[in-house]
């Protein structure tokens, strides 16, 4: 009887298997040519240079190091030792989801995050999941970590039509980055989980 109920299960967990496969092929093919779409569209090095030339642009030397701590810790602990995806956070992710029976939790790295704000932002599709690691892998290919950084600090939105830490500090605060106090810095890197519910101008 035992060995029976072993075998039964066995069968329904590959044929669980087999359908998750067979499901999530056209979701990765469709998700393979977003990426290539979008990078004949524009190149990388295309993107990268329209955020490195605004104007309010900040390196990442210029800013306090404990806001880069706070957001590395709120956005990315492990940042430093994955390559783009992080299969780490992307099992804890659905696992807090499966007990919460939410989608909480999306598990998506800061190149993840910055592969979407430069490319895929308005599309909600599973298959933009896919788009997503696939050019954060392009991404860390041909930028190190710091450089990385640095551009998702300088393009993420921070509600009210703010883009990069720059443009959110002086229109919540009316200061520079470097003179944003751990209170204000903790306020700005809460706004990246929900700009239209977290932003100061919202949540005061």
């Amino acid at each position: 009887m035992i060995k029976f109920l072993f075998k039964l299960i066995l069968k329904i967990l590959l044929f669980i298997i087999a359908v998750g496969i067979i499901v999530s092929i056209p979701v990765v093919v469709k998700g393979y040519n977003m990426y290539t779409d979008a990078l004949e569209q524009v190149p990388l090095e295309d993107k990268v240079s329209e955020i490195q030339s605004k104007s309010d642009y900040i390196s990442l030397t210029d800013l306090p190091s404990e806001f880069t701590y706070a957001l590395l810790e709120s956005e990315d602990s492990r940042f430093y030792e994955h390559s783009g995806v992080d299969i780490v956070s992307i099992g804890r992710a659905i696992w807090i989801d499966i007990k919460t029976m939410s989608f909480a939790e999306g598990g998506s790295t800061i190149t993840q995050q910055l592969a979407k704000n430069m490319y895929f932002e308005f599309d909600k599709k599973l298959s933009r999941k896919v788009a997503d690691a696939l050019m954060a892998r392009e991404i860390e290919k041909h930028y190190d970590k710091n450089e990385i950084l640095e551009l998702y600090i300088n393009s993420i939105y921070f509600g009210e039509g703010c883009y990069g830490i720059s443009a959110a500090s002086r229109y919540y605060y009316g200061v520079a980055p470097s003179d944003l106090t751990q209170e204000q810095q903790a306020a700005l890197i809460k706004t990246i989980k929900a700009p239209s519910v977290y932003n100061p101008a919202v949540s005061g």
